[in-house]
């Protein structure tokens, strides 16, 4: 549910190259999070916390070849501050 929750609200701007209505989620979750450190906004941030948690974020982040090392830092101070639960 949660990922069909996802699917219907990102931002569809992070996954244009991909048609949403086959896309697995949850096979590609590193996509989406890479994605989502790299060019999502805030409400995208809370959904992939809801929907991958705390510990897959951080550790995707750390194992990223994708990302710099800039988006790994601050992936480590966005899971950690009050704005991924920002209403």
């Amino acid at each position: 549910m949660l990922e069909q929750n996802l699917q219907l609200k990102i931002s569809p701007h992070l996954l244009w190259e991909y048609d949403l209505d086959t896309f697995d989620f949850d096979k590609s979750k590193r996509i989406v999070i890479e994605r989502v450190i790299q060019r999502g906004n805030l409400k995208d941030w809370q959904l992939v916390f809801q929907v991958y948690g705390r510990k897959t974020l951080l550790s995707i982040a750390k194992e990223s070849k994708q990302l710099s090392s800039r988006d790994r830092n601050f992936t480590k101070i966005l899971i950690n501050s009050p704005f991924i639960y920002a209403a």
